[in-house]
């Protein structure tokens, strides 16, 4: 869409509307969607201002209106399109809109257009019935004679109330009824010149908004409680008021609608009538009373009867109301219809109840589920849901209708019919997300009243959490498996699931039950444990190991040793459990264990398991004792061989008293830890030379030395020794052996041996060590040896001669190169030619810096025979040049240049080596500054020589402070910028500037200006600095010099310097700088030509520094060229010019810009740029505080008010925007304050509000919130502290919705203090809500439990014991002991055997009788009777007698009668209590009576049963008598067949079961008869007859 929008407004939820001079567009704020071109604007509407453009509600039809002022009247067009034809009409009209309107029997509401126009000949409001319709209707429209040139402006159709209303320019409004077009009301609402612009339908009402000129937003509605009576009494058209009355339920016309029914009724037509009451308004005629009218019509034969006809005509029109479908619904069920009851509740046709629910439950429960849920009857609907099973919904539903139900009485009353169910229902209450909705401890207990131990323990394995608080239930659980399912026990308490149960009561349980793994869980005394532990067969061994760990040490040796002391069979896991737990036993109370109980083998298992892993030096010395003792050899030797634990002289002293036959673990012992001595005299002492030579040739040989030192000292013979030594031969450590045989003065023993290993090609070190040590010792050439061997350790054997002759150690160390070891011998004998030599030849400089060390005392010496002898002598030039750098590092300066001066300055071979003459000239600077040194002489070698390297000798000079020498240098070598340098930076002086300045004109080369220019402006010779760089067009240091020059106020001077770094640099500071002094200097014509042309200039920079500087035209110029218009705004105040710091504002588009300017506005007094400003601030929430804030705490309390209020009307308006409002007329208009909240309280933040009224102690409006907000307990809390806020519906309706049930008691407290006339009603509100065993004890306190008697009874349905007490109570108080006793029929939850105790003493006999029942309910038979008895109510106590089935009561209640002589009565007792009473004791009381007659009756009944018993007896030992006769003789019959004889054998004689010889039976007794006591029992007495003697 590319066109101009000229009008545009919402058509529904997410569409809106554009339309532009050529087309319609519809724009969908779903998904990404374009604008949707959806009609083209007719070619008679150009030029006309859209007013309106409307759609009509099923989207077929839009209509489009415009004005246009032609001849100075207003015209007006409306297109009417539509949008299944896509074709236009064009009508005359200035306004119009649609509607949906249901017309009087039809069943689907119609479509209407309407319009309303003026033209010069009339002014008309037209409804047509658009689509295939065929309504129209045109009346006629008034406009006052004083308003000749008003027309229509607006339209709004009202659905609700089937009105439309007509807005004029000059601010009249018109309401017309859609159907008949009567005008219903007229009345100007806004002034002239404050037309009504733009109007909007108010759905919720049925109303209308309005905007005027002036920003007023006005609503206009219908006051549903005064119309009616407007229309009949200031109209006076009833039947428009009856219409509307009866479309809209409005209030008013009541009476005409009675009048007619009545008229009807009476004139006989009953269908009218019928009709009349289904349009009633608020169902004014739809009563019971009407009901009951046409009930009691008799029904003509052959004709409907009137009721149907009543109840079919309320059912075409509409919905039956409670009491019509109460009274319908029986007579529906009792035809079986019930089909015809389910299809009215689908089609919502009639209304459903709690009544209507009960009626049809005793049909269809399913089908009263239905009627409860829609009556919204929690407590008959959760009691459904159980009925039919659905428990997974009971939850679900109350929660969704926020209803605390009674769960535990609905768990008892599935647990009666379904368990598992049960289990599903208690799950789910206790694991609801917000927690259990019952106690966890009442719904187990629901299951184990009934010993439904599977099922609560399904139970409570789901829902309990393990907490301290569960540990009861815990309990419980677990005794009831442990004594009826043990397995179940055992696997919950393997489980490990609770920790929180009776674990001592568990254990005694779990022993009983045969768990002893169990019961040693939970046990804890020891004799209980030592107890359960000797039925280790029972017990599994892991078991025991890991139950051990649980034990103390102590307590785990006490269990081990039980275990020990019951069966030697529990060794192994003895041993199993020590060697687990023995780090924390400890071993050695282990092992104490074993010994005293006598268990060698069971100890050799237990540390046989630990002494691979054990540090423990004592289990490994019993290790090896304890196999010893069982003769397991291989497990000593194998412990001697790897264990590094034991105690090896323990272990050596234990096996040499062993008296071992095999000695080798000893060996091992000894070996290993060094007891060769002790092993070797051992064995010799004991005559045992074989084994010393297998250890020595086969254990051991490297410790042949050892065991030849041994050997030496016990004076063994010297051929076993060579014998010994020979045995070995090459394996044997010849440095060793030569140091013992050494030691004892023995070396030429070993000489042929020596030899003789030379000879076989042997090269190692310590033969040929051995070898040149006997030639030292014997003077065999030693020196020869010395030089030309190869083999020996010069060090070993320096240190050997060092003692006989110092030049052969020096042979032998020079040999070995042992540099430390040969200066220490020549230091002690005075060889320093031959030390000075040995050094000059190493070239080492570690070696030269130990020599040449200050504390070596012979250094001088040394010194002297290098200079004189040893250097001299050498001709290679590393040896000089090492023995130069010894000299340098061990600083020794004056030494080192005569040194040196001999070398370079006599013509040497090395006089122009440049190494050397660097060396001179650097060691004459250091001696420079030392005393007595020549200050000449450094100039003097730089002047001499030529091959030195200059720029590092010139630097060097530097740092030695010799400035001159290096400026000299630096000359020579014609390096100028470092020779200006040195002027510069490091020579002081005045006339070093000077100096440098001379120099640099000298040379004339850019470095040294720019040198020099650095220079000077480190003198503050900033002037001079930019003419110094300026020659050099140096524009490097830029930013340095510039600052200077700012700081001395040189803005002129340095734009010339500038400018040539702009033109060498370039850079964004030049240019920034070059702005800024022009703006400094006031050069605004070169400013502005400078930043209008190419530049880098950060001139927002420069306008911040102007800004600062309070250099505004600058900055004003320089804002304005780099478009920062926040900061221009800024500037624009400084500048007192606030119409264009409104503008700039406007183009920053910044709320920090906004505020500013708005600010200084209001300090100014300029509120309507203020005001223009504050719109563009508060869409933003954070600003929009802060300028609230500004504007209080500067008193302009109207003008921020007028701000917000406009603010709120903006489309970006926001929640803050009403909320602050709301709070400033808290503050300053608290009687505009509930206005404001009725219109607005969905936008504002509540929680702020609430405080801001809390503050200002609004308590009607607080309440108002809250309700709104749905904070319904702080509602209720400020209408209980603050009655004026208080209304009893409102009230009410609160306390329906409230969530603390506190607040609930609250209330009936309120309610009893301040408006106890209302009690029942809120009682009734709060029924399903609280528990109404505190209610009445909370009534009981008060003293006023009459007063909610008529509440009291309506809850008594749920049979609660409080509720029945308090009820009962009252009864007794006023005498009314036909309700008490029809209460405790009804309801039996009360104490029975109290309340008969209170009655049996009450002065009236009725209440005496109610006494004598209760305990006959309570089985008090005996106490029963003795009241019945002493008040005479024998018919009572004979009930009673009977009822008790006690025949010692009957008979002595029977006896009573006799001493009493109540025959009536004696009579009475025998026939209700026949079956008690036995016949011999009611006889022999009636003989003695001497009333025989009244007990005959009962004597022949006894007499009947007693015959008919017999007879029953005798027909069925007959039957069983025949049966055996029948099987005998089949027996016989097979015996027959088998024997062949069938008729030729022994005749068998016909069995007689009644004896006697014939085949036929004797006579049987009589059956009966007339005269017999075997026929049937008489009719006229017992139980089932009809006789009853009365008494």
């Amino acid at each position: 869409m590319n066109e101009d929008v000229g009008y545009w407004r919402w058509i529904s939820l997410s569409t809106i509307a554009l339309v532009t001079d050529s087309a319609v567009y519809h724009w969908s704020m779903e998904g990404n969607s374009e604008p949707e071109k959806v009609m083209q604007r007719h070619s008679k509407l150009d030029g006309y201002g859209i007013m309106n453009y409307a759609v009509s509600p099923d989207s077929k039809w839009a209509a489009l209106a415009g004005l246009k002022s032609v001849n100075g009247t207003a015209a007006g067009q409306v297109q009417l399109y539509s949008f299944e034809q896509q074709k236009s009409q064009v009508l005359e009209g200035h306004a119009a809109d649609f509607l949906k309107f249901t017309f009087e029997g039809n069943s689907s509401p119609s479509i209407l257009f309407a319009m309303a126009v003026r033209s010069e000949g009339a002014a008309k409001l037209h409804v047509i019935e658009v689509g295939t319709g065929s309504f129209r209707k045109s009346v006629d429209m008034f406009y006052p004679q004083d308003q000749g040139a008003d027309f229509p402006i607006g339209m709004v159709n009202s659905e609700k109330y089937g009105i439309v209303y007509v807005i004029t320019k000059a601010g009249y409004i018109h309401l017309y009824d859609t159907e008949t077009g009567s005008l219903i009301y007229m009345n100007r609402v806004s002034q002239q010149n404050d037309t009504i612009f733009t109007t909007t339908p108010h759905t919720s009402t049925g109303g209308m908004l309005g905007i005027n000129r002036s920003g007023k937003v006005l609503y206009i509605g219908v006051d549903e409680n005064n119309i009616i009576p407007y229309i009949c009494n200031t109209l006076q058209n009833l039947d428009l008021a009856m219409k509307m009355s009866s479309r809209c339920d409005l209030p008013g016309a009541e009476e005409l609608f009675v009048t007619q029914f009545n008229r009807l009724f009476q004139g006989g037509d009953l269908k009218g009538a019928a009709q009349v009451a289904a349009a009633s308004p608020q169902g004014v005629l739809r009563t019971q009373q009407t009901i009951q009218r046409y009930q009691n019509l008799p029904t003509q034969q052959g004709q409907t009867a009137p009721l149907l006809i009543y109840f079919g005509v309320l059912l075409e029109a509409g919905k039956l109301n409670k009491i019509e479908s109460i009274s319908l619904a029986p007579a529906i069920l009792q035809q079986g219809r019930k089909n015809l009851l389910e299809d009215w509740i689908r089609d919502d046709k009639i209304e459903c109840s709690e009544e209507l629910g009960d009626i049809v439950k005793q049909v269809d429960t399913t089908l009263a589920l239905s009627i409860y849920l829609r009556a919204n009857v929690p407590n008959k609907v959760i009691l459904c849901f159980a009925e039919t099973g659905n428990y997974d919904k009971i939850v679900q539903y109350a929660k969704t209708v926020d209803y605390q139900p009674d769960y535990v009485y609905v768990l008892q009353y599935v647990a009666r019919g379904d368990p598992e169910g049960a289990v599903t229902l208690a799950t789910m209450v206790a694991k609801d997300d917000n927690g259990p909705l019952a106690p966890v401890d009442q719904l187990a207990e629901v299951f184990f009243q009934r010993n439904m131990i599977k099922q609560v323990t399904a139970f409570l394995l789901d829902v309990l959490k393990d907490t301290e608080e569960e540990g009861a239930l815990q309990t419980r659980v677990l005794e009831a498996n442990l004594v009826q399912a043990p397995r179940v026990a055992e696997a919950l308490l393997g489980n490990d699931m609770w920790h929180h149960y009776d674990r001592a009561r568990i254990a005694e349980l779990a022993e009983k039950a045969g768990l002893f793994e169990r019961a040693l869980e939970h046990y804890e005394a020891m004799p209980d444990i030592k107890r359960v532990v000797v039925n280790f067969q029972q017990i599994r061994p892991e078991f025991l190991v890991k139950y051990c760990g649980t034990l103390s040490p102590e307590n785990t040796l006490d269990v081990l040793r039980e275990l020990l002391a019951a069966s030697r069979g529990t060794i192994q896991v003895v041993c199993k459990i020590a060697a687990t737990y023995h780090e924390d036993i400890g071993a050695g109370n282990l092992i104490d264990l074993f010994e005293k109980m006598n268990a060698p083998d069971g100890l050799f298992l237990f540390l046989g398991s630990i002494v691979n892993f054990s540090e423990d030096p004592d289990v490994h010395f019993k290790y090896i004792e304890a196999a010893v003792k069982v003769n397991r050899m291989g497990e000593v030797e194998r412990i001697c061989r790897e264990s590094n634990v034991f105690d090896a002289e323990k272990v050596r002293d234990f096996l040499m008293g062993a008296d071992l036959k095999e000695q080798l673990p000893l060996i091992i012992v000894c070996d290993r830890f060094g007891f060769i001595k002790e092993l070797t005299q051992y064995l010799y002492n004991n005559q045992m030379l074989k084994f010393i030579e297998v250890y020595v040739t086969k254990v051991n040989p490297s410790k042949c030395p050892e065991v030849v030192g041994s050997l030496l000292e016990v004076d063994c013979s010297e051929d076993f020794i060579r014998s010994l030594i020979h045995s070995v031969s090459a394996d044997v450590p010849v440095d060793d052996l030569v140091a013992q045989v050494e030691l004892h003065n023995r070396l030429p023993l070993l000489y042929n041996w020596l030899e003789q290993r030379v000879r076989e090609g042997a090269t190692d070190a310590p033969t040929h060590n051995a070898i040149a040590k006997i030639y030292v010792q014997q003077n065999h050439n030693p020196e020869h040896f010395l030089k030309t061997n190869q083999y020996y350790d010069s060090l070993v054997v320096g240190k050997f001669c060092e003692k006989s002759d110092a030049y052969l150690a020096y042979v032998a160390y020079r040999r070995g190169e042992c540099d430390y070891e040969l200066v220490d011998v020549t230091n002690k004998n005075a060889l320093f030619k031959y030390q000075a030599r040995y050094l000059v030849f190493r070239q080492d400089l570690e070696l030269w810096a130990h020599v040449l060390n200050p504390e070596n005392e012979f250094r001088q010496q040394l010194i002297d025979q290098i200079v004189s002898t040893a250097l001299p002598e050498s001709d290679d030039a590393e040896e000089v040049s090492v023995t130069v750098r010894a000299f340098m590092n061990a600083e020794l300066p004056n030494e080192l240049i005569e040194l040196l001066e001999k070398i370079v300055l006599e013509n040497s071979k090395f006089s122009e080596n440049p190494a050397l003459q660097n060396l001179l000239i650097l060691t004459a600077i250091k001696t420079h500054d030392e005393p007595g040194a020549d200050k000449d002489r450094v100039m003097n070698y730089i002047n001499r020589l030529d091959h030195f390297e200059g720029a590092e000798i010139a630097g060097i000079a530097v740092n030695a402070g010799l400035l001159e020498e290096a400026f000299t240098i630096y000359k020579k070598y014609g390096q100028n910028e470092e020779a200006i340098k040195v002027l510069l930076d490091h020579m002081t002086g005045e006339d070093r500037i000077t100096r440098a300045y001379e120099f640099a004109v000298k040379i004339d080369q850019p470095q040294c200006w720019s040198k020099l220019g650095a220079a000077q402006l480190d003198e503050n010779l900033v002037k001079e600095s930019m003419e110094s760089y300026i020659r050099a067009a140096d524009g490097s240091n830029c930013v340095s010099v510039t600052m200077a020059a700012e700081r001395a106020d040189l803005y002129n001077e340095v734009i010339d310097f500038l400018l040539m770094c702009k033109q060498n640099v370039g850079e964004a500071f030049v240019d920034t700088e070059l702005a800024y002094s022009y703006a400094k200097t006031e050069r605004l014509a070169e400013l502005e030509e400078f930043v209008s042309a190419q530049n880098l200039a950060d001139k927002e920079q420069v306008g911040d520094r102007c800004f600062t500087e309070g250099l505004y035209l600058p900055a004003k110029l320089l804002f304005n060229v780099c478009q920062k218009y926040e900061k221009l705004a800024r500037t624009l105040i400084k500048l007192d010019d606030f119409n264009g710091a409104v503008d700039a504002a406007r183009k920053a588009n910044k709320t920090k810009t906004w505020r500013e300017v708005c600010e200084a506005c209001v300090e100014a007094d300029q509120f309507r740029l203020a005001h223009v400003c504050g719109l563009n601030i508060v869409i933003h929430p954070d600003a929009m505080m802060d300028l609230i804030r500004f504007y209080e705490f500067g008193g302009h309390f109207d003008e921020i008010i007028e701000l917000m209020e406009a603010g709120s009307g903006l489309e970006r308006s926001h929640p803050g925007i009403f909320t602050e409002l709301a709070i400033l007329y808290s503050k300053f208009r608290p009687d505009e304050l509930m206005g404001n909240l009725k219109m607005f309280w969905q936008k504002v933040h509540p929680q702020k509000v609430i405080r801001a009224c809390e503050a200002a102690q609004l308590w009607k409006e607080l309440t108002f919130l809250y309700v709104n907000h749905r904070d319904h307990d702080n509602a209720a809390e400020i209408m209980m502290a603050h009655p004026i806020a208080w209304e009893n519906v409102s009230f009410k309706e609160v306390m329906s919705k409230v969530s603390n049930l506190d607040t609930c008691y609250r209330s009936i407290t309120f309610y009893l203090n301040h408006h106890p006339e209302n009690i029942n009603e809120l009682l009734s509100t709060l029924k399903e809500r609280v528990d109404q065993t505190k209610v009445v004890t909370l009534l009981r306190k008060a003293g006023q439990l009459p007063l909610i008697r008529k509440y009291l009874k309506s809850v008594q349905e749920v049979n609660l014991e409080s509720v029945n007490d308090a009820l009962n109570q009252m009864y007794i108080e006023e005498d009314d002991f036909e309700a008490l006793r029809d209460s405790i029929d009804s309801f039996d939850r009360f104490d029975n055997l109290e309340l008969a105790q209170q009655l049996e003493g009450h002065d009236l006999m009725e209440f005496r009788r109610i006494s004598a029942y209760l305990f006959k309910k309570n089985e008090r038979f005996d106490k029963s009777i003795e009241l019945s008895k002493a008040d005479k109510l024998y018919q009572d106590a004979i009930m009673t007698a009977s009822e008790s089935r006690n025949q010692k009561l009957a008979e002595g209640l029977l006896k009573f009668f006799v001493e009493i002589e109540n025959k009536e009565c004696f009579a009475a007792a025998l026939y209700t209590c026949y079956d008690l009473i036995r016949p011999d004791v009611a006889l022999e009381l009636a003989w003695r009576a001497n009333i025989t007659d009244y007990a005959m009756p009962y004597m022949v009944q006894v007499m009947r049963e007693y015959v008919v018993k017999v007879d029953t007896l005798y027909d069925l030992h007959l039957a069983a008598e025949q049966a055996k006769v029948a099987e005998e003789e089949a027996h016989q019959q097979a015996v027959v067949q088998q024997s062949g004889m069938y008729g030729n054998g022994t005749l068998a004689i016909e069995y007689n079961p009644f004896g006697g010889n014939g085949g036929m039976p004797q006579q049987m007794p009589p059956q009966g008869g007339p005269g017999g006591f075997g026929g049937p029992s008489p009719q006229g007495f017992g139980p089932q007859g009809g006789f009853n003697p009365g008494y």
